[in-house]
């Protein structure tokens, strides 16, 4: 039965067969399962049970206590925690009664080891799914195998041994090959091991094993994709890596099936997930819409909601949002997520310093995970910074680190917002053959992925002239000129514009040097008789 493609005809042959009261224990077993991953959830529930029932009237209890145990297991994993731990105890008793050592003893380890790891007890986790492993390696059972591993790389994961757990992972993966693994146990490792990937932004991997389990979905064309996470974290891998009409179709299906009765948690991340899409595509009132749906879920809409706000116009509203996320989360892991929107959304507000601290705590989180991705992110928004504060020469130097990263992720959407940020740079520089440059390539990409207003906001900047009325002065640098003009100090002046002192300096001496004077009261002079002094405000 496990090597069966077409799961709907397996599932109406088997119908068609015989009466359902004559059917021996392993034609229920097989029925279920057709019934399963064909979306017939109730009915494979109903099947199953009747298996279970079959097979301790026929004496068989170990294939009893599996039945209860895959009835447990999906039923945990439709978050009918009360079912599935009624289930779990039921075999774990029939198991007991018959005295046995079996390969199912390790199977009945793993919601164990789960339950250990989802409350924080990873040392306990640890020791469970290695005494799994353990029992399946001895009764050469693949699914107990494949099981215990992905469940020992996973709590490796968690508990920092970053490098120890994704080599277990990736060795679980390689048998998923394996004819004779059970398609549930396939559909749950390819699922957690894309999602682990996810968590430690380890996003080669993460793509590899959604192609993977693409491969495998494809070449069961009836088969209902796995519920959950997993559907999210597919729709999310394909966004990053600019199918961005596709990822939507995805997403829009998870919505679907994670809203069916009676629902599941994993609608919150899919409902945010759809947002986000929305967002980068321009739907605003729809984002905004799937957002609130997301809330519903519990699934918070930061930063997604923040960015939209940003995007909106509504500045100040974005950033009272990212400051109180900021403020309530600890997780390192959900601050990385928020920290590079909160550098976006400073930097808008004119808040460089505390641009620069938020800069620097996701440096720390870069540098403690060193994993590609965080590093592009953490150089970007170090590349922003340096732009905010004029030092283009380095804002130039970072930008391309992170350039250089993203190309080697293959992530479109990210490429171009940096090199949108080094035509600002080179805009700033007056070199204009470079910023254009920079900029119609940041264009192009965001053609291509019909990125709306970020489209918008390119082309705008791309069809702007190099025209300088303002003697070379930056837009910060004629701010501070007509602080200068009004007779404030350098001290209120850093108040005024939310910087530090030590910068009105540096743009005060800038201000200087470009216009050629030698005081406050030159520089004022100079800009009254060129009208400069109304084109900083």
């Amino acid at each position: 039965m496990r090597r069966i493609h077409k799961w709907a005809d397996a599932y109406h042959r088997l119908l068609e067969g015989k009466e359902n009261d004559a059917w021996e224990p392993a034609a229920l077993e097989d029925l279920a399962l057709a019934a399963y991953l064909t979306g017939r959830d109730l009915e494979s529930f109903q099947v199953l049970e009747r298996a279970h029932h079959a097979y301790l009237n026929s004496g068989k209890p170990l294939k009893a206590a599996r039945c209860a145990f895959w009835l447990g297991l999906i039923l945990m994993t439709d978050g009918e925690r009360a079912r599935s731990g009624g289930w779990m105890a039921r075999g774990e008793r029939v198991l007991d009664e018959n005295g046995q050592d079996a390969p199912e003893r390790g199977l009945f380890l793993i919601p164990r080891a789960l339950g250990a790891l989802y409350s924080g007890h990873g040392a306990e986790a640890r020791q469970l799914f290695e005494q799994a492993a353990s029992i399946g390696e001895r009764f050469a059972d693949t699914d107990v195998i494949a099981l215990g591993s992905l469940g020992l790389g996973q709590t490796l994961v968690e508990q920092g041994e970053i490098p120890a757990g994704v080599k277990l992972i990736d060795e679980t993966m390689l048998t998923m090959e394996d004819e004779r693994i059970f398609p549930i146990v396939k559909g749950i490792v390819y699922c957690a091991a894309i999602e682990t990937c996810r968590k430690i932004w380890d996003l080669r991997r993460a793509r590899e094993w959604t192609t993977a389990l693409n491969g495998w979905c494809n070449a069961h064309p009836d088969m209902v994709p796995f519920r959950g996470q997993c559907l999210v974290r597919r729709a999310e891998i394909i966004q990053l890596y600019g199918e961005l009409p596709k990822a939507l179709e995805e997403t829009t299906h998870a919505c679907q099936l994670l809203i069916r009765p009676p629902g599941e948690p994993a609608a919150g991340e899919a409902y945010y997930r759809k947002a986000e899409l929305q967002r980068i595509l321009g739907h605003f009132e729809e984002a905004e819409a799937s957002y609130g749906e997301a809330a519903k879920w519990k699934r918070s809409p930061q930063p997604g909601l923040s960015l939209l706000r940003l995007a909106q116009g509504q500045r100040a509203a974005a950033e009272t949002s990212i400051r109180n996320i900021l403020h309530e989360t600890s997780d390192v892991k959900k601050r990385a997520e928020l920290l590079p929107a909160a550098v976006t959304i400073f930097l808008a507000r004119g808040h460089t310093e505390e641009a620069a601290e938020a800069f620097e705590a996701l440096r720390l989180i870069a540098e403690k995970f060193d994993v590609p991705y965080l590093n592009a992110m953490s150089a970007h928004c170090h590349g922003s910074i340096l732009l905010a504060e004029e030092n283009f020469l380095e804002a130039l130097h970072h930008l391309q680190i992170a350039l250089e990263l993203w190309s080697s992720l293959d992530l479109p959407y990210e490429s171009a917002r940096t090199l949108e940020l080094k035509g600002l740079a080179y805009r700033q520089m007056n070199d204009e053959d470079n910023a254009n440059a920079a900029l119609l390539a940041a264009q192009w990409c965001f053609e291509q992925l019909a990125a709306k207003s970020d489209l918008q906001r390119v082309r705008q900047l791309s069809n702007k002239k190099n025209h300088n009325p303002n003697h070379g002065l930056t837009l910060r640098e004629l701010q501070v000129l007509r602080h200068v003009a009004s007779g404030k100090s350098n001290k209120a002046i850093a108040e005024e514009l939310f910087i530090s002192e030590r910068t009105v300096d540096r743009h005060v001496s800038n201000i200087f040097n470009k216009l050629g004077v030698a005081s406050r009261v030159e520089a004022t002079s100079f800009a009254i008789r060129n009208n400069m002094l109304n084109s900083a405000r």
